[in-house]
């Protein structure tokens, strides 16, 4: 065994995750670092898979029962026990998923924060009293927990989306069964270790509460299509999205859903250029361009296209790209080789279209993939430009009227998130206005949602939301109830029925 395996059995072992859960079985874990076998998972089989739905749907049953504010009680727990595991989930998160130990600490934290926002919740959970026309009568909405929720998460983000739907689907009254990507199955079994340990200092919850459904496509198939999933939350590629949202609607289940993101950024000539470079540069180039969020699509006015180019440039040029475990790297490795050939293949298909590209580079060889960030200067918003790439590619270009590039900026199938860095409070709300974008920033860039607000985006991003505001609604059904306190039986509009 490596130093690196090492590092991980021992990571594992801390965490409390069982050994037989990630050696011996048939799913291989791999590191992007350096492209080594890092684990065998254990997958389930269709048997297993349907143990896990039945545990689910009677743990349901019985924690709708519980009151709300003792399920946020619950939620406290596991962001205690995340607190305590940080630093070690973390560091198995930049082993798996190859993320800057920065950026991992901060997925960790975004856990324990959503947990945080859960706890408030649960004693939060408001419905409405609505005026009636009929006299002594009272209507109100009340809302009731939905039932089991399936959740699909990517490798980008291995353990940050299922809390933000774990913690709000736990207080509002429902079971998880949580299907992570293939890619990183170690993380997601340490989650797991760590709610199981705060579910036995809680002494009450439900077997099979929050449970793991390790596996391939067929896995994910299995919560898409079992009528006792109420809702699916899947977070994926566009692609992945045409097919599970079909599959729900056709039993009418509901759907939320996190899908592609070709985001764009504009410069305009009023822009603080310091404070531009460093947003654009991180929502670029963070997470090595493996963020849903990225950067993708930049637009500079043409009065400061040159100078603000050139600086991006020079950013891009120094920006040190390597193992994520050694001190001052800030862009670390592509998933996969799969990941490197798309990078590889959009790159080709931006020259033909007449980019010029600065970048793009492998660093290094053997079964690890690093790149240099790619800077395509294009002539305009065609080809390539026109797709999701999961890279760090960011193609340039310049506009001369805000209203126009406004138009631009729209004018492909993904609506997540959108920036403008400008100082003119009316090119500002010009944007925001007109932003279709689920996100939409001024003076920061795509990426770096806090859990407060609703996340999510519209059009082909699938128009899901989760996280904070009022996301909670999605993990509820609805109910109005009308309570008739007199002695007569008026009906609504003035209707007369009498026998």
């Amino acid at each position: 065994m490596t130093q690196l395996g090492h590092d991980v059995a021992r990571l594992l072992d801390g965490l409390g995750v069982d050994r037989d859960a990630w050696t011996g079985g048939s799913m291989a874990s791999v590191t992007p670092l350096t492209g080594e076998r890092i684990g065998m998972v254990q997958v389930a089989d269709a048997a297993h898979t349907a143990a896990v739905l039945d545990t689910a749907t009677a743990a349901f049953r019985a924690w709708r029962r519980v009151p709300a504010p003792r399920r946020g009680e619950l939620v406290r727990l596991l962001g205690d026990e995340l607190r305590a595991a940080k630093d070690d989930l973390a560091r198995l998160v930049t082993i798996e998923a190859g993320k800057i130990p920065s950026e991992s600490a901060g997925e960790v934290q975004e856990m324990i924060d959503i947990c945080d926002f859960a706890v408030g919740l649960s004693r939060q959970l408001y419905g409405l009293t609505i005026a009636t026309e009929r006299p002594a009568h009272r209507m109100m909405e009340v809302w009731h927990p939905l039932g089991v929720v399936g959740v699909i998460s990517a490798f980008n983000f291995p353990v940050a989306v299922w809390a933000w739907n774990a913690a709000l689907a736990l207080v509002c009254g429902n079971s998880v069964v949580w299907k992570p990507s293939e890619k990183t199955p170690l993380t997601a079994l340490a989650v797991q270790a760590i709610f199981d340990r705060a579910a036995a200092r809680f002494g009450d919850a439900p077997h099979g509460l929050a449970q793991l459904l390790i596996g391939g496509p067929e896995a994910g198939e299995a919560l898409v299509d079992d009528r006792r999933v109420a809702l699916v939350s899947a977070t994926g590629s566009t692609r992945m999205g045409r097919s599970v949202a079909p599959r729900l609607a056709a039993r009418f289940a509901r759907a939320i859903l996190e899908l592609g993101g070709n985001n764009g950024a504009i410069v305009a000539p009023s822009a603080d250029l310091d404070l531009a470079l460093r947003g654009v540069a991180f929502g670029a180039m963070g997470t090595a361009g493996q963020r849903c969020t990225t950067t993708r699509r930049l637009f500079v006015h043409d009065s400061i296209y040159d100078d603000f180019v050139a600086r991006l440039k020079a950013a891009y040029a120094s920006v040190a790209v390597g193992n994520p475990l050694e001190s001052a790297v800030l862009v670390g490795p592509l998933i996969d080789r799969a990941g490197y050939e798309a990078m590889q293949s959009a790159l080709d298909a931006a020259r033909a279209a007449g980019g010029v590209v600065f970048g793009g580079d492998r660093v290094g060889g053997g079964d690890s993939y690093y790149v240099k960030p790619a800077l395509v200067e294009m002539p305009g918003q065609v080809g390539p430009v026109l797709d999701e790439t999961f890279a760090p590619i960011l193609y340039v270009m310049r506009y001369y009227d805000l209203d126009a590039v406004i138009e631009v900026h729209n004018d492909v199938a993904a609506g997540l998130s959108s920036a403008i860095f400008t100082t003119d409070v009316r090119e500002a709300e010009r944007f925001l206005a007109a932003s279709d974008c689920g996100i939409a920033n001024v003076n920061l860039g795509t990426s770096g949602a806090e859990i407060g607000g609703a996340f999510g985006g519209e059009k082909e991003t699938g128009g899901g939301r989760e996280s904070g505001s009022d996301s909670w609604r999605q993990y509820m059904r609805r109910a109005t109830n009308t309570v008739n306190y007199s002695d007569a039986l008026p009906l609504a509009q003035g209707v007369s029925f009498e026998i």
